[in-house]
């Protein structure tokens, strides 16, 4: 079941001229459902630069939702004497 993530346009996000259109919307998609990069494919500018725009626009959407950042994860390095 698809959940109805939006496209691009409909976010308002224009995709550069000199990007794969098709190749864009896919890494938007990939970017919305969490997916990692971990495939060759994914590493295609045109892919990359749609998974970015994705990622940026969820940060907004959150911060525009009063959902915070989650907190860093520290790592503590205790030493016994």
């Amino acid at each position: 079941m698809d959940a109805g993530y939006p496209e691009p346009g409909e976010v308002g996000i224009r995709i550069p001229p000199h990007l794969k259109q098709e190749r864009f919307r896919d890494g938007f998609r990939h970017g919305l459902r969490g997916g990692q990069l971990d495939k060759a494919i994914h590493m295609r500018l045109s892919f990359r630069e749609g998974y970015r725009a994705a990622k940026i626009y969820l940060r907004q959407l959150r911060r525009s939702r009063g959902i915070l950042d989650f907190p860093a994860r520290w790592r503590v390095r205790i030493r016994n004497a």
